[in-house]
């Protein structure tokens, strides 16, 4: 039985250049980074702005829940990691972690850590619970580090992607990568773990308008999704009724992917510009886009034939 995907836009959000968005595990929130330099909560069931943080004038590119702590983190261009507790507004920390704009944070799903990784090219990890002190910087890429992922099934190993058209692996006990893979011609943007029939893969997202999806255990690539006309900014890979992949671009669309066929299924073109970075409601059949012009969200429908 094959599902066919379709997109429709339920609502809009107009807003400044959306870098960023991360979503609550358990409230209906939307933390949005802006290039603006402020960050925002949305509730996306109210579609209400209920707090907006002023973290400066520096593009915000990256921001997380750390949801357990009642706290946001986030990383902006002038090279700070800023923590707030998203209750009552207050700035619980705040250092200077990097030379270069900051692309991506990610949250250690149980030790008191987080990732960042920056355009300095390097990706350090910090503890919060030694005041915030930098326990390991990573070192190996030639270009800006774009993204950084924990893997799903060891959270011990994460996934960085850079510039430098590579994919690192990193264990976090050191601080060189113990894999780097060369697949794209051209600059790597994200990276998402997904899996399918219990076996491990990632999509990656690149400037040569491609994502391709890798095998994790044997280190190969088993499909290129063509069809974007711009570079591929954000992936995601959904596990519902019917398993699909997004891919998002700076060609102002979105693609929606069978995730077993690898099919192309759907493009949705974006009204409110460049696409960079795509977020899933839990528990629901909903995405939300960050784009140039505000925050868009789309109901995926399926139908299976």
């Amino acid at each position: 039985m094959n599902s066919a995907i379709e997109i429709k836009k339920i609502s809009v959000l107009k807003s400044e250049r959306v870098k960023s968005i991360d979503l609550h595990p358990t409230e209906p929130w939307v933390l949005v980074g802006l290039y603006s330099g402020n960050v925002s909560i949305w509730n996306h069931n109210s579609q209400v702005i209920e707090k907006t943080f002023e973290i400066g004038k520096s593009p915000v590119r990256t921001g997380k829940f750390i949801a357990h702590k009642e706290w946001i983190v986030v990383g902006s261009d002038d090279g700070f990691l800023r923590v707030y507790n998203y209750n009552n507004m207050e700035n619980v920390g705040e250092l200077k972690a990097h030379t270069d704009f900051i692309r991506s944070v990610v949250v250690h799903p149980s030790l008191p850590c987080i990732l960042s990784a920056s355009d300095d090219k390097l990706i350090k990890l910090w503890n919060w619970e030694n005041g915030w002190e930098c326990t390991k910087t990573f070192q190996g890429h030639e270009h800006y580090v774009m993204q950084v992922a924990f893997t799903p099934k060891d959270s011990s190993v994460f996934a960085s992607v850079s510039l430098d058209c590579t994919i690192k692996m990193w264990n976090l006990e050191s601080s060189s990568p113990h894999l780097s893979i060369e697949g794209h011609s051209k600059g790597l943007n994200s990276v998402e773990f997904f899996e399918t029939d219990e076996k491990l893969y990632f999509i990656i997202g690149s400037d040569d308008y491609t994502a391709k999806v890798w095998d994790y255990e044997t280190e190969t690539c088993i499909q290129t999704l063509e069809g974007h006309t711009n570079n591929v900014t954000s992936t995601i890979c959904v596990k519902s009724d019917a398993n699909f992949i997004i891919t998002g671009s700076e060609d102002k669309s979105v693609h929606a992917w069978n995730a077993v066929t690898y099919k192309l299924d759907h493009v949705f073109t974006s009204e409110l510009g460049r696409v960079w970075t795509i977020g899933f409601i839990k528990d629901s059949s909903q995405i939300i886009l960050g784009c140039d012009e505000g925050i868009l969200v789309g109901q995926v429908i399926t139908a299976c034939s």
